[in-house]
């Protein structure tokens, strides 16, 4: 098992997440954080990755705007029913999520689905108290986790608790777009609010995030003719259905062909979406043995839902946790925003006017960046290192001098320029010894690293060495350009 203080600090001598921010302030405000150089540069990578993949299954990518006014909100039903369970301890006052004290004093409890008188007895037969000061509880209530703001002097607006509502509303500007045919997917990657009770888990339980979410539109009579289903119809997934929760088994790897086959998913299109989700994860990188997709009880889902899942990562640190959400969430949205707004967004289905349907991809960035920085976390007898997929790797190789002499550091600086000529991100070091060096490099997560030493001059050779065997390799500079890249594509294996 994995140490998580140790991760964590880790992390901020390395530069990938500092906070809470901001640290000066009293130390920070709990579920706020920055990311350093290298953790922004894997946020972007992460991102980038998403972005690619959306991109290759038809989804476009459209930005809208982080606030809305109040009657988006009503509309899409987070005024008044996207709440947490809180309770709050009747001594010192400190406020609690519920769901989430639970898991964290009793990782086995199962606390989906719960109703809050069921959350009740749970307190009460677990004994839970306050974590500050051991006092009593109260019964659990909601609390509304939306950010509210104003706009001009008097106009009452909220911050996105999602990217997704945002997303729904320029539903006929896209139907123009797409000529007027459906399905049409789009996506968007930006940051979502929410006022979170008692932010505990780092990355994980933010007041401020990123997202990375697609939706498929398409009417509810094509959810069994879109035609990517040929490409995922044979992929196996993990699968955790809820009957299977309930009856205490595990998950079991099944096709998805033989999924909709024996009624496991009700659609083709929603089961590619699974199929889309899965797939970004595994190229991410992510441990295969460590991904489920688990399915919502139906007292757990929105009541507008068809069928929803959780794509999660088994956490050293934290258990099984949530890395995407993929729902079918019907025709809800567009008739919502239809009805509150007063437009007709029903269009055209061979001569009959049709509300769409729904099918969302919901990444969120983050939690996928602290699980892939949790993962590439290895503590070896000689050294600590990150063995982040080199895809991923904010900086892809390192350029050093074996001695800052002798005409080794301009040699170096001639490989280190031809290196960001071909587009790759490479860092110049000649401070301290070649092995501190390398343990540096292996710390931030380098995949490979390049010396030049006195043989460079005699024939135009250079060492390479892989961070994860650290072997090293002699290989003319002329060749270096596509030894490396071939490398970082996993094409080369050292």
């Amino acid at each position: 098992m994995k140490d998580y203080d140790k991760i964590t600090s880790l992390f901020k001598r390395k530069g990938y997440v500092w906070g809470p921010s901001p640290e000066i302030y009293e130390g920070g405000l709990a579920g706020f954080y920055d990311l350093g150089p290298l953790g922004a540069m894997l946020w972007n990578n992460i991102a980038n990755t998403i972005r690619a993949s959306y991109f290759e299954e038809g989804f476009y990518e459209i930005t809208a705007p982080l606030i809305m006014p109040r009657k988006v909100w009503e509309a899409s039903g987070h005024l008044g029913g996207f709440t947490d369970p809180l309770t709050k301890c009747s001594k010192c006052g400190a406020v609690f999520r519920v769901d989430k004290l639970i898991k964290e004093l009793h990782p086995k409890e199962e606390v989906d689905g719960l109703t809050y008188e069921e959350f009740d007895k749970k307190i009460e037969d677990l004994k839970i108290k306050c974590l500050s000061c051991k006092g009593p509880l109260t019964k659990t209530m909601p609390q509304n986790m939306m950010l509210r703001t104003t706009i001009g002097l008097d106009t009452e607006a909220y911050l996105r608790p999602e990217t997704a509502t945002a997303t729904y509303l320029p539903f006929k500007r896209y139907y123009e777009f797409f000529r007027s045919k459906l399905p049409f997917g789009v996506f968007q990657l930006g940051p979502a609010f929410r006022n979170e009770i008692s932010p505990r888990q780092g990355l994980l339980r933010k007041r401020e995030f990123s997202q990375a979410e697609a939706q498929l539109f398409i009417f509810k009579g094509d959810k069994d003719k879109w035609e990517k289903w040929n490409d995922y119809k044979n992929n196996e997934l993990n699968l955790y259905s809820y009957k299977a929760q309930s009856k205490g088994a595990g998950p079991k790897k099944v096709k998805l062909a033989d999924a909709i086959k024996n009624k496991l998913l009700q659609n083709k299109a929603y089961a590619t979406c699974l199929g889309i989700a899965y797939k970004i994860a595994l190229d991410m990188g992510l441990d295969p043995k460590r991904l489920r997709l688990r399915q919502h009880f139906p007292n757990e889902r929105a009541f507008y839902a068809l069928d929803a899942w959780d794509l999660e990562w088994n956490s050293d640190c934290f258990g099984w946790t949530e890395i995407c959400g993929i729902h079918d969430r019907s025709d809800y949205d567009l008739t919502q925003h239809g009805k509150y707004s007063g437009q007709d967004l029903s269009v055209n289905n061979n001569g009959k006017k049709e509300i769409p349907h729904i099918l969302e991809i919901a990444f969120g960035i983050e939690r996928l960046l602290y699980v892939t920085l949790e993962q590439a976390y290895e503590e070896e007898k000689e050294r600590t290192v990150l063995r982040l997929p080199p895809m991923l790797a904010p900086i892809e190789v390192k350029i050093y001098p074996l001695l800052s002499k002798d005409g080794l550091p301009d040699k170096a600086k001639e490989v280190y320029e031809l290196m960001l000529d071909e587009g790759l991100f490479a860092e110049y070091d000649e401070t301290g010894s070649i092995g501190r060096r390398y343990r540096r490099a292996d710390e931030e997560g380098v995949p490979f690293c390049i010396t030049i030493d006195h043989q460079t001059i005699k024939d135009e050779t250079v060492t390479v060495r892989d961070r994860d065997s650290m072997k090293q390799l002699r290989i003319k500079i002329s060749d270096l350009e596509d030894f490396v890249k071939q490398a970082l594509e996993g094409d080369i294996d050292l």
